[in-house]
């Protein structure tokens, strides 16, 4: 159910709030997007003639919902939360405005100090068509205090074969702990991110060079056997509907001894309002097999679509939430560990930001930095993406496959015949640019 939320200043009358310009905001529904609604003061306070209203949709919900209004020039929405997956694809298909102008005109924006993987990722022909809210790549995070307590002692470049012999010795089912959290929820944003670099690791992965799919090739198919028989052996309850959020309040609560994603769980496991084992956490690079690295690189950024009738407004919007000041405000009012990590450099050379993200502060630039398909595939491939395929196909291809996997590890069909049926639905897909490529 989205849950839509109006700011308005109070005692306002009719008149004067038709006067504003009223903008909606399509946001995806997490800890730091959170944060963004209980900031909207902030905004509102500089900006008394914009009327914000969000809505805050789970993951999967948000993309379809937002995809199928930008693709079909619904224009319910001004500003929209998409990534580097969507952004140059929608940028080609003139869906979204180019940022670049309105960049240049605002006064110590400084898009230079997005971290630089990230913008070329939002960018086309060096424009960018969204700002990141925060960036990430993917490490794995481990309960110091449980791997103690086993004696079990975290490799400094851990493989896939070491983590489940870790997860095995951590997994104590009797006091609610599983060796290891995994996503197992269907979706090519929830199962399939973390699932993918798996298979980039083992060799595997979607296409190869000629667009053939690869979904039941040996690679893949040990490295999607790895990931189920991890979850199913050594994960936790209920993992085929597990997602990120399932997973930050599962590790988060001391219920996982180990959790693979994505680097901005940072934002809520070391919280120390909300969670126990803030500060007890160690991080460990993205677990490999055949390559140097296995990281993803992923952001959530904001993009104005051109249907939008309140661009200057909305991009006042978009700035406040992206800009340097906006990440400051955040860890005075809620705390530094809170800040929208993974965006910008200079976040990572405030003193308070770095005395409070010292034990993983390096580890995410190390991740992001180190995330191309050069270091974490073993063969080239006709697209761009670590955690997904940069084709406009993929959101469909992605989820449906992410079914089947799920279905793995819910245990109502083997791996076998989830990957025979996905690999049919990646020919459908491949057959398109088979032809192109003649």
């Amino acid at each position: 159910m989205a849950v839509l939320t109006g700011f308005t200043l109070t005692g306002c009358t009719a008149a004067a709030d038709d006067a504003k310009d009223q903008i909606v905001v399509a946001i995806v529904s997490n800890p730091q997007m959170q944060d963004a609604m209980k900031m909207q003061d902030d905004f509102t306070r500089a900006h008394p003639d914009v009327d914000v209203k969000f809505v805050s949709l789970p993951e999967n919900e948000a993309r379809a919902k937002i995809t199928a209004s930008v693709a079909t020039g619904g224009g319910e929405f001004d500003v929209v939360m998409i990534s580097n997956y969507e952004t140059p694809i929608w940028a080609e298909n003139g869906w979204i405005e180019d940022l670049q102008p309105y960049i240049e005109r605002t006064d110590g924006y400084d898009d230079q100090d997005f971290i630089g993987s990230i913008r070329a990722s939002l960018s086309k022909d060096g424009d960018m068509y969204s700002v990141p809210f925060y960036g990430e790549s993917s490490f794995l995070v481990y309960n110091k205090e449980l791997f103690e307590k086993a004696g079990v002692r975290m490799p400094e470049h851990p493989t896939w074969p070491q983590v489940a012999e870790m997860a095995e010795k951590l997994d104590d089912p009797d006091h609610g702990v599983s060796g290891i959290c995994l996503r197992g929820l269907a979706g090519w944003g929830e199962v399939m991110a973390p699932l993918s670099t798996v298979m980039n690791t083992y060799g595997g992965g979607w296409f190869d060079g000629r667009w053939n799919p690869t979904l039941t090739a040996p690679e893949t198919r040990a490295a999607v056997t790895e990931y189920v028989d991890l979850v199913r052996d050594h994960g936790q309850p209920g993992a085929a509907t597990s997602g990120y959020g399932d997973c930050i309040t599962r590790y988060s609560q001391g219920n996982s001894a180990m959790w693979y994603d994505a680097t901005a769980m940072v934002s809520a496991i070391e919280d120390p309002a909300s969670s126990p084992v803030a500060g007890k956490s160690g991080y460990a690079p993205a677990p490999v097999m055949n390559t140097d690295a296995a990281g993803w690189l992923y952001s959530w950024s904001l993009a104005i679509p051109t249907t939008s009738e309140h661009k200057d407004a909305a991009w006042d919007f978009v700035s406040w939430m992206t800009d340097k000041e906006y990440i400051r405000n955040v860890g005075e009012r809620f705390g530094w560990e809170r800040v929208p990590p993974g965006s910008r450099y200079s976040t990572y050379q405030i003193p308070e930001y770095r005395r409070i993200s010292k034990a993983y502060a390096q580890p995410t630039l190390h991740a992001m930095d180190g995330a191309s398909q050069k270091t974490s595939m073993t063969h080239p491939v006709p697209y761009e993406g670590l955690q997904f395929v940069s084709i406009p196909e993929f959101q469909d291809l992605g989820t449906r496959v992410g079914q089947q996997v799920s279905s793995a590890i819910a245990g109502t069909k083997s791996v076998d015949e989830a990957l025979e049926q996905s690999q049919d639905y990646a020919q459908q897909v491949a057959r398109t640019y088979q032809r192109e490529g003649q």
